[in-house]
């Protein structure tokens, strides 16, 4: 088994996933069979209990793990299905070995850090390859080199590079910055990064530059010098208006033949065909749409960050590629007041949790649907699209989520039984429903016509549920509930008949959307949004 580390150095939020699927992508075009992990270093036990602000989306694998979104982008651009071998944080090494000395492990040993964590970091390296009978597996590293919680991490790199220097190989991606008063690319701070790389004991194989233009043939000729490598392995890896065409950048630099002679692994002839023909399908895409997503996630101080809801952004790009449709998203935040909607051509809500922002959550559902307006509800947002029909259409005055109002007269959204003593003891981390679960489709339904299918497979993340005792009233009044879980206890997704498109799901369809396969529920909300 080989491995492909990938660290980050300047700062964060460079690219290091997109780096990594792209490396993965250009070895599985070759026949190499590639697995994806990511490292995070905090010491949280996963994602879950991860402000998304602060972290960004969380991500959620088949077999319910909440995950860091950069296994988005591997499923994405690898195009297979991961699980919880591929996510490891420094809380779940360190509740490892805390585990392990409490049941005698470790013989009575003194147990530390240095000594006890690298042994389990590498082990969890070697499972993720095993679980999925890997030949190489790209290990991408959390944060940026010399940030004190991933030390052990790197010390783990270092000593699988002693034991096996033929099968380890170190990627690192470093940013230039181009300050405007100077207007050049500035390599020093890539060059300092790859100093305290040194000061661990390592030295990179290659160096991927991020950097608003290319990194020309000087910039990289100081790289080089600084870093001990070769010129030719120092990559450039300029912004791109798509993720997606990073792959081919890399390819052009022959990254991939590199590292494939460096691991001296056995391949077959390229086929990056697809990939060229996603490429073109995205350069050709001119016909704008203005989609609104209503969130409460996206706002940071000054700044307007979408990173909450990447999985949501990208599947409404694969729709659009293949619709030769460009969604220009319009950002709205939910505690906004009065909000004019008039000139969006679809509206849609997001995840979400908590009651903050929810009263504007569900004004902009009742714009949708009185004004005909196509309306996609995604988890949080099947559950507003509950709200506003109850309160709107049913006339429940003040209906609302138990999330939101505990004491509501009409809990047309509520806990199960079970979800409330984990609520009343505080156990929160995991214990939502996560996960793929069936799905069964209602024929003659709005889902029945996009899915072609009676029984789907569908990713969840929530802990809150259609309360099925106002079920019957809902599709009196026109509410049809088009899916449910093949029992009938849970409902899963909502819809209403004569309208263009409205739509609410339980599930998140973005989880599974793909550049090469996008989600037919997306693909037919954008169709609907052509006037």
């Amino acid at each position: 088994m080989k491995f492909i580390v990938i660290s980050g150095g300047v700062l964060s939020g460079l690219g290091k996933g997109v780096t990594s699927a792209s490396i993965g992508l250009l070895l599985k075009s070759r026949g190499i069979k590639v697995t994806a992990m990511k490292c995070d270093m905090y010491l949280n036990i996963d994602a879950g209990t991860m402000n998304p602000i602060e972290h960004g989306e969380v991500f959620v694998t088949d077999d319910g793990v909440e995950t860091d979104q950069d296994l988005g982008h591997y499923e994405r651009f690898l195009g297979i299905n991961l699980t919880k071998e591929n996510y490891t944080t420094n809380g779940q090494i360190y509740k490892l070995v805390l585990d392990k000395e409490r049941s005698l492990d470790y013989g009575g040993k003194c147990v530390e850090p240095y000594h006890h964590l690298p042994p389990e970091i590498i082990k969890k390296w070697y499972a993720a390859g095993e679980k999925h009978n890997a030949d190489v597996v790209l290990v991408e590293l959390g944060g940026t080199v010399g940030e004190y919680e991933g030390l052990l991490f790197f010390e783990s790199i270092r000593r699988l590079k002693l034991t096996n220097p033929k099968d380890i190989i170190l990627v690192h991606v470093g940013y230039l910055p181009a300050p405007p008063s100077i207007g050049e690319l500035k390599s020093k701070p890539l060059q300092q990064s790859v100093g305290q790389l040194n000061s661990l004991g390592l030295m990179p194989d290659f160096i991927v530059c991020r950097s608003e233009k290319a990194v020309d043939e000087k910039r990289k000729g100081k790289i080089a010098l600084a870093s001990g490598l070769l010129i030719e392995n120092i990559v450039s890896n300029p912004d791109v208006d798509s993720i997606y065409e990073v792959p081919l950048i890399l390819e052009k630099q022959g990254l991939a033949t590199k590292i494939i002679k460096k691991l001296k692994l056995k391949h077959s002839k390229k086929d990056l065909s697809a990939w060229i023909a996603l490429n073109k399908s995205i350069k050709s895409a001119k016909k704008e749409v203005k989609i609104g997503i209503v969130g409460k996630y996206q706002k940071t101080g000054d700044y307007v960050l979408t990173d909450s809801y990447v999985c949501v952004v990208e599947s409404l790009k694969h729709a659009g590629w293949k619709l030769g449709i460009k969604p220009k998203l319009i950002w709205i935040d939910s505690e906004e007041k009065d909000v004019d909607y008039s000139n969006l051509d679809g509206i849609i809500v997001p995840q979400g949790w908590g009651k903050r922002g929810v009263e504007g959550k569900i004004n902009a559902v009742k714009f949708a649907r009185e004004n005909n307006i196509p309306y996609l509800g995604l988890c949080f947002g099947m559950q507003m699209a509950v709200i506003e029909f109850a309160r709107n259409v049913l006339n429940f005055k003040n209906a609302n989520t138990t999330e939101a109002d505990p004491n509501t007269k009409y809990p047309v959204i509520h806990t199960m039984d079970y979800q409330k003593e984990l609520i009343k003891n505080k156990q929160y981390g995991g214990t939502i429903r996560l996960g793929s679960w069936p799905c069964k489709i209602k024929k003659g339904t709005k889902l029945s016509n996009i899915y072609k299918k009676d029984l789907v497979n569908e990713r969840h993340r929530h802990r809150y549920e259609f309360n099925n005792i106002y079920k019957d009233k809902f599709e009196k009044k026109g509410l049809t509930i088009s899916g449910t879980s093949p029992d009938g206890k849970l409902v899963e997704a909502v819809e209403i008949t004569n309208h263009r498109f409205f739509v609410g799901t339980q599930f998140h369809p973005e989880y599974i959307s793909r550049p090469l396969t996008p989600h037919p529920i997306f693909v037919e909300f954008l169709k609907s949004t052509q006037r």
